[in-house]
Parts: C-alpha cells; structure tokens; sequence
C-alpha cells in the first residue's frame, strides 16, 4: 500500500519507530469477552483528530506526531469512533480527503492493571479503513495492512513504564487504494497546470460504493491472565440425535497446563465436558442449529466454557473463556445446499455497512433496525457485500439464525495487474484473517473470496485457482464461491468454486428499459452455467434502481413500479428453477447506500427494497409477501410462526 504522493512513505515508515515494546498478534483473534479473568474497557467516543494535509502526506511521520499529544503538533477536532470521518464536518475536503488521517485517545486505566504484571493488557482495533498504525505513548505497536478485519498488540510492558502518565493512544489510518489493495484502485495525478493546481490528484475505484474511510469499529483494551485461551477452533456434527462438537484449544504463556472443557445448553446446564485441549464432545438429544424460518427454534447455541489453569513460579493463573456454538452441517451437492442434511433455499438480500452522517461506522440502533426490518421482510439470508461486516453483526445472525455468504473486500479486481503476486499475497493474508475470525460462527455457511472479478483474463486461472485451494485449506468444513458476472464460456475461475453464484442486471444495465426480454435472457443464463459446470447456482444479484416516491404507469425506470416489474419477471424464472438446481436468490440491495459521484448516481445508489433511512419502497411488500410464501413452501415451517421482532 503505497501512500499518495509520488515519492512512497514505504522507505520512510521502515526507519520510523520499531516494535519496541508491542508484541502484535498474529495467531488467535478470539472476539474480546468479560469473565472473572478478563476484563474490557471500551474506548468509543470522541477522539482528537487531524488530517495531514501537507502536500506529500508525510508530514505527521516527518514531524512524529506520535511523540506528543496531537493538539500539540496543530489543529485537532474532535471525531467520533466509531464512524467514517467522511460525513461527520461540513468540510467538502475533509468528505473526499486521501491520505494520512490520526486520531488520539488518552486513557485513564485501572491501578490494578498496572500493578498486577501477571495481568496481560491488549489493545484492539475493530477495523480501520485501510492501512493502519498505532501508538502507545510515543512507541509504535500495531501496523495493519487492510480494512474490514480486527488487529490487535499487547501493550503491558509500555504502559508499566510510567505507571504516573496516562496512557495515550495514537493511531493513523490512510485509507488510499493501490493496485496490490484490497480492494484495487488508482492514483491519477492531474499534471496539466492549465486545468489543476499543483500536485493535484485523484482516488479512482473500480467499485460501486463510496470509499468511506477511519476506525470503523470499536477500539478497546481488554485484559487476560499471563497463561491465556489463545484461540478456540470448533466444527460441528451430528448422527441421528447425538450431536459432535470437535474442538481444539491453543493456550499462549504456559508450556503446561490444566484444563476444564464444558459445554452448555441455553438453560445454562452442561451437557458433555472433558479435560483434554483437543478433543470430540458428545451431546445426547442435541439441538440443532437452524436457520430462521426453516424451524420453529431457530439459532440456537450451545456455551462452550474453557476453564485453563496454570502456574509458575511465581502464580497461579485462571483464564475463562466462553464461546458461543452452533451445532449444524453444510453440505453441497450438484442441485442442492443442505444446512443439517436438508434443502436449504437462500431467500435474503445483500447489504451494505452504510448510513447516514456515520457512513460504515458500527451503530447498534441501525444493526437492530436491520435485523428487524429482515425479520419482517422473511429474508432467512444475506451476503457480506463486499466485505467482511463487523463480528457483533455475524454474532446476532448466530442468534437469531440468519445465515450469512462472507465475503471478504476482494472488490474491484478489474485491471490485469492486480493479478500479480504481491496482489494475490495480500489476498492469501485477508483470507487468512477472515477465516480465523469468523470460522466459529454456525450462520457463517459459505466463503466469498471475489465480487465480479474479471474472471476472463488470462491470470484469472491461476489466481483464484490458488486462492479458492487455500480458502479450502484454511476450512475444508464450508463450500467456497465467488462472486461472477463474466461469461459462463470464458470464466475461468468458476471450475474451482462449489457453488455459482451469478449477478445479472436484465433490462437494466443490458436492455434498459425492455422488461419482456428477462425471462428468456434468464432462463439462458441458468441453462449455460448450470449445463457447463453442473453446480448448484444462486442468483447473487439481480434489481434495478427506484427513486423512492416515484410513480410511473406503465412503468418506467427509476420508479417503483419499474423495480417491482423486474422483480417479478426474474421471480418467475427462480420459481421454475428452484425446483432443479437454483438454491437462492439475493435482492440487490437491502436498502439504497452513497456511492461517489457520477453521472448514473443522484446522491448514491438506489436498488434499495429500502431507502437509506430504512423506509420500505413498493418491492419491500412485493418481497415480503414472496419470501413468506417460500418460507412456508419448505414444510418446516411452523403454521403459527409469525414475525416477532428481534
């Protein structure tokens, strides 16, 4: 990730502070949890906050900002996380700003923290859009390359130094798209003087969303005893009614240890337990975990405590942690995904992290409103597009049965040189980062490595062929796709995906306007990929824009009605497919979402069932009146299920 400004910061930031005293972690990621051996203490709020604006985006490293409090090296104002910075002043430069950003906290921590050095102190970025650095009073501990995912350093050592000074955190994010990025882009320098002024440039995306940038999601310091859980690993089974819970267990900071492994149901009762760090569970009279709407209980979790005691020769430490677990099956065959051996139909949508004044920052009322407006709408699925979307998201699809498509930020991949080994090493490392995070989440049923990547050119093969292999690798348990709108005869990833899945846009982007050529342009879309590769296909996108309160009769473009005609026709075609080798069908979009400015744009994308302010069009009842029907069509549904709220 090269930094704007034509001389790189790569050579700079290699002489810049060392990992001094920060140990960044780059094994387990468990998500942050409170147990009478673990504390947390969250540092959402407000941050000070400056843009470099300096000509060469350099001057916060040139200048060590890092080395004194922020309000010391120049204006700050204060910037709320999290949140994207974009929308939150009324400055237009600050909204498309490109470049180095820093933020600052100080922290007043607990005595017992500091005085206690058997007490391990970490801190934990949620994410941060999408190259980030941090410090701890003035020493460097975390550099992270990519948005989306959590990195974390622990930091004892620092703040023990003066246990007197408050412990202040400094992190800077650039959130400028290179090539070798995830996902790509392009600096355009504008160089004729008569046009632009000096040292003029521009950000170019080759994605349909706008580039919302800071820390996105919650920052904290939480604590674990000097022997700790580092990670737990779990996959499920079951064989008539006795459930399989094969687990894995890696502990840091004790090279012997003891250990109590029990596994919980809701009422808080164990129901199978063991001593070992790698084992199998057996649950009698399991209960499965099922999908929304596909069961009368859906998502139900077990807990699995870990209980790990240690000592040395100086203490005795205890570590809890406790996970929540889902106990279900995936399985792909050439005409049918089967969640716990049975038909499983993806009736859902696609979203966005995206609203109002936050852009993608994390904010429970609208996370909330979301799963209730999907719960209302009968949508037992969605697909992270085009990235992976916050852990507290993926935690409520556990509990409420939602299953989730992840997908990781591999948007945009257009130009032939983001092919490239350095681009396809990143890639690896997000994939990485993305299975260990979320590879305990029963709603978690299949990986995303790619939305419409030009799959035709030549390196394509090769590329995905290792991607999609090491995908597998990292987790022979879930089917592996992504995301195509190439065509079926020249893609040449799509022998290496378990399942298709295809976006279309009929009599929108091909076709405006001509609603009578969607179902034979579909059904020929089905018949090709289907008869070419002989794997089960889901319509991952398909819709049309509508201009919320727009009313056209006969319908037109950009009205409700229009979007409410083209839905129609592709639902036809699903209702005669479904019942071969199509198990799914994704709305695009949940609801409308910013994108940059241009031409095709008023104020954002609008294929929302929703507006932005989650405010259902004419499609939403069209939709909501569909997946209900599905729903009941299935045969497990209960006949006095009805929508309850979350």
């Amino acid at each position: 990730m090269v930094p704007p400004g034509k001389a790189g910061l790569l050579g700079l930031l290699c002489l810049l502070a060392v990992f001094d005293s920060g140990c960044l972690l780059d094994n387990g990621m468990l998500f942050p949890r409170e147990s009478s051996s673990r504390e947390l203490k969250e540092l959402n709020g407000l941050w000070s906050f400056r843009a470099d604006r300096s000509p060469n985006r350099k001057q916060g490293f040139e200048r060590a900002w890092y080395k004194q409090r922020l309000a010391e090296t120049g204006p700050v104002i204060e910037m709320p996380v999290p949140a994207s910075y974009n929308d939150i002043t009324q400055d237009a430069t600050l909204r498309n700003f490109i470049g180095w950003v820093w933020y600052e906290r100080e922290v007043v921590l607990p005595a017992r923290w500091l005085a206690d050095e058997t007490t391990r102190v970490v801190l934990r970025v949620g994410s941060a859009h999408y190259y980030a650095m941090g410090w701890v009073n003035g020493v460097k501990v975390l550099e992270h390359n990519g948005g989306h995912l959590p990195f974390e350093a622990e930091i004892s050592r620092i703040i023990r130094k003066d246990p007197t000074m408050p412990c202040r955190i400094t992190i800077a994010v650039n959130n400028t798209l290179s090539l070798e990025t995830l996902p790509p882009g392009i600096i355009k320098y504008m160089d004729d003087r008569t046009q632009y002024p000096d040292g003029y440039f521009v950000q170019s995306i080759f994605f349909d969303f706008f580039n919302y940038a800071g820390i996105h999601r919650p920052v904290l310091l939480y604590t674990t005893p000097k022997a700790y859980v580092n990670d737990i690993t779990v996959v499920t089974d079951f064989l008539d009614d006795i459930g399989f819970v094969k687990y894995t267990i890696s502990v840091k900071g004790a090279v012997t240890a003891n250990m109590k492994v029990s596994l919980m149901d809701k009422s808080g009762k164990s129901v199978a337990c063991s001593n070992e760090q790698t084992g199998v569970l057996k649950v009698a009279n399991v209960q499965l975990w099922w999908p929304y709407l596909m069961h009368d209980n859906p998502g139900y979790l077990y807990s699995l405590e870990v209980r790990l005691m240690a000592a040395d020769e100086r203490a005795t430490h205890e570590d809890v942690y406790t996970l929540p677990v889902g106990i279900r099956t995936v399985k792909v065959t050439s005409t049918q995904f089967l969640i716990n051996n049975k038909p499983f139909y993806f009736h859902g949508v696609n979203k966005h992290e995206d609203s109002d004044i936050r852009g993608k920052g994390l904010d429970w009322p609208l996370v909330v409103k979301d799963f209730n407006l999907l719960k209302w709408l009968g949508a037992n699925s969605f697909r992270t597009s085009h990235y992976p979307y916050a852990e507290e998201i993926l935690q409520m699809c556990d509990r409420h049965g939602i299953v989730v498509i992840d997908e990781c930020p591999g948007v945009g991949i257009k130009d032939i040189r983001s092919f490239g080994n350095n681009s396809l090493g990143h890639h690896l490392d997000v994939m990485d980062e993305l299975v260990r995070r979320d590879k305990n989440h029963p709603s978690v049923v299949m990986w995303s490595v790619a939305n419409e990547p030009a799959a035709e050119m030549p390196p394509a093969e090769f590329y995905f062929k290792i991607l999609i292999r090491h995908t597998k690798g990292l987790d022979p348990t879930r089917p592996v796709t992504y995301i195509t709108a190439s065509n079926f005869a020249r893609d040449k990833g799509a022998p290496y995906v378990d399942v298709l899945c295809v976006n279309s846009y009929f009599s929108w982007y091909h076709d405006p306007g001509h609603t009578e050529v969607i179902p034979i342009q579909l059904n020929t879309q089905f018949e090709n990929w289907y008869g070419k590769y002989q794997k089960p296909i889901i319509q991952s996108e398909y819709g049309a824009d509508a201009v919320s309160g727009l009313h056209s009769d006969p319908p037109m473009m950009f009205t409700e009605e229009y979007q409410k005609v083209v839905l129609q026709n592709y639902h036809d075609v699903f209702d005669q497919k479904r019942k071969q080798y199509v198990v799914g069908e994704l709305i695009w979009n949940f609801a409308d979402f910013m994108t940059a400015q241009g031409l095709i744009r008023v104020v954002g994308n609008k294929k929302g069932i929703f507006t932005r302010q989650r405010q259902p069009k004419a499609a939403a009842f069209l939709l909501k009146d569909r997946y209900w029907r599905l729903a009941n069509e299935t045969g497990t549904l209960a006949p006095w299920t009805k929508y309850q709220g979350v």
